[in-house]
């Protein structure tokens, strides 16, 4: 065995579970990780080459072989191709003389699409060799190859810093923040540390009804109500649990938590601690997208200086027999990772396919002990409620959703960026504090929320009526309808994990069907298909992404029907005549899914 994979193994304690760290530190030594690595990693950590090999083939950012000595991974997202990303693309691929998806003759330079990179606000924005550089423009690309060429290193090519924590030591950052509004909860004044005081008084099952009392609900888009969650997982059985925190972010149009880990990572670690104590558990585990990776050691600075104050490790905040500590599990490129079970499978080393639940993972989680997995925006409102009281969190918001919100705006508007308000404003409301250019549709909740036209601009941003996760991406009148809905489609057949056959195949015949209405050559029926098929979606894939992916289809049907029925030519027969559930027949006659056909 090569010292230099042994000792990466070693470094991470021959555990299985902690592949993907050991993939990451190989990629960054070597650029890949070579068949050899692999036989070798098998071997030292006692697991199946196929167990290896199916776990470094999943995720975006790892390879077999070797790639550019410059990677660049330009984003793809909607809102990058709103802000130019096609010029930028083309620019690289001259001046590197290679195409996307390909090394450069030379072995200098790999170009590769990738999805939101979690800098809508900046956009067009590309990673090279981990470093973040935003708004690029086609000059920039011929300085940054040029420079390459010459033998600069990428953060020689680093000309400005982003305000706030970008610009320290520890980050070094060309990001810029975009914090366009302050609210009462999550951007409010805090001292770190402030809620452990009153913590230190509280038994766990206080908190718990702490938090139950504030009726907060979970900031990932789903909305279960926080407290009952962590009162789930102090009823399983095994008394070993653990606290995962979701900081993935991969959904196109969100970029918060970005901001969040920036300005105020002590907030959401000091979260970290009251959910840990509260449910009991032993480890908190921030999952982390490896977008973000630039801001590792600033993270890792604020957990040592929790370590020192005694807010981590033993008897946490003076509180005895509280044992605890936080460490960060950094992703690889995989959307689906947001979905809490495939977070878990991750952080155990493997495939991020998600589970069948039941059971949830309260019950049987990490390691299968009982994990609460909660957002990165939840756990920073904890603290607040902690400190300042259920009651006072309830003040604010509507009767059936409490708090602020924070919105990642971006697309077709003068102020891109992050917004704290009270729930309860409305799109329209939203549209003008953003200041909107020319809006014709709101993305709401990213790809897989829901796309509205004016029609529903005065409808309120509440679980009530239209929840979110944040990402709201706005869409100008000059925008193509059925251009935004294929860029959509598209990122859902990257990011399937695959797993589930409709969300394998459905997803592109609805794009292809798509296109094809794109091309002028769709029928009426085109539109009946998509309609019954995207309700199929939502029936036969067992998580949020397969259910989801036909969203912005039928949303867009249903509130921009003219935009598709503007493509449909009259009196032509574009007719396929394909029948999916003909098609489908024999194999379900197989399985017996369907006796009657």
């Amino acid at each position: 065995m090569s010292s230099q994979v042994q000792s990466i193994v070693d470094k991470f304690g021959n555990d299985a579970t902690r592949l993907m760290d050991i993939f990451i530190d190989i990629s960054k030594d070597k650029g890949h990780v070579g068949e050899e690595d692999i036989a070798e990693i098998a071997d030292q950590l006692n697991i199946s080459r196929v167990d290896v090999e199916q776990t470094l083939s999943f995720y975006h950012f790892f390879s077999k072989e070797p790639r550019g000595k410059y990677n660049i991974y330009l984003n793809n997202s909607l809102v990058a191709e709103f802000m130019g990303r096609e010029e930028v693309a083309d620019a690289f691929e001259k001046a590197t003389g290679t195409q996307f998806g390909s090394v450069s003759e030379d072995g200098l330079f790999g170009l590769y699409d990738t999805s939101c990179i979690g800098m809508n606000d900046q956009e067009p924005a590309a990673i090279i060799n981990g470093v973040v550089f935003p708004k690029i423009t086609t000059y920039r690309v011929k300085e940054l190859i040029k420079a390459f060429r010459a033998g600069k290193t990428v953060t020689e090519m680093v000309n400005s810093f982003g305000g706030g924590q970008n610009q320290s030591a520890l980050i070094k950052s060309m990001v810029t923040n975009n914090l366009n509004r302050r609210g009462a909860v999550i951007f409010s004044d805090h001292t770190a540390g402030n809620s452990f005081i009153k913590l230190g008084s509280m038994k766990p099952k206080e908190v718990i009804e702490e938090v139950k009392n504030s009726n907060i609900r979970g900031r990932g888009g789903a909305g279960f109500p926080t407290g009952l969650k962590w009162e789930f997982c102090t009823r399983a059985g095994n008394k070993e649990r653990y606290l995962l925190c979701n900081a993935d972010e991969g959904e196109p149009g969100t970029f918060k938590d970005r901001v969040i880990l920036t300005e105020i990572p002590h907030l959401l670690f000091e979260g970290m601690v009251i959910a840990g104590y509260a449910i009991g558990a032993k480890e908190g585990i921030l999952y982390l997208r490896l977008e973000y990776e630039y801001l590792q050691n600033h993270l890792e600075t604020i957990l040592d200086d929790f370590r020192k104050k005694g807010w981590l490790g033993k008897n946490v905040a003076g509180i005895d027999g509280f044992n605890y500590d936080i460490r960060i599990q950094f992703g690889a490129g995989a959307y689906v990772c947001g979905e809490e079970t495939a977070l878990i499978e991750s952080c155990e080393g493997k495939r991020g396919e998600p589970r069948n639940r039941p059971p949830f993972p309260v019950s049987v989680g990490y390691l299968d002990k009982p994990t609460v997995v909660n957002n990165v925006e939840t756990l920073c409102s904890v603290v607040k409620i902690i400190q300042n009281g259920g009651e006072w969190y309830k003040s604010m918001g509507t009767k059936e959703t409490s708090g602020t919100k924070l919105l990642s705006i971006s697309g077709d508007v003068r102020y891109p960026g992050v917004f704290e308000i009270e729930w309860g404003m409305t799109i329209r409301e939203m549209l003008e504090m953003a200041g909107a250019i020319d809006p014709k549709a709101v993305q709401v909740g990213g790809p897989s929320g829901r796309l509205i036209g004016e029609n529903e601009f005065d409808r309120t941003i509440c679980y009530e009526d239209l929840p979110t996760g944040g990402a709201m991406i706005i869409i100008g009148q000059n925008r193509s309808i059925l251009d935004v809905i294929k860029n959509f489609t598209e990122f859902f057949i990257e990011e399937s994990c695959g797993s589930c056959a409709p969300c394998r195949y459905l997803t592109v015949i609805l794009r292809n069907r798509l296109q094809k209405i794109i091309d002028g050559k769709g029928v009426a029926k085109d539109l009946e298909d998509l309609a019954h098929w995207g309700k199929q979606m939502k029936m036969a894939n067992r998580c949020g992404l397969g259910q989801t992916a036909a969203n912005p289809i039928l949303s867009g049907l249903e509130n921009f029907i003219q935009d598709f029925e503007a493509k449909i030519e009259k009196g032509k027969d574009f007719d396929t005549k394909f029948d999916l559930d003909k098609a489908i027949q024999e194999s379900s006659r197989a399985v017996g899914r369907f006796p009657q056909a």
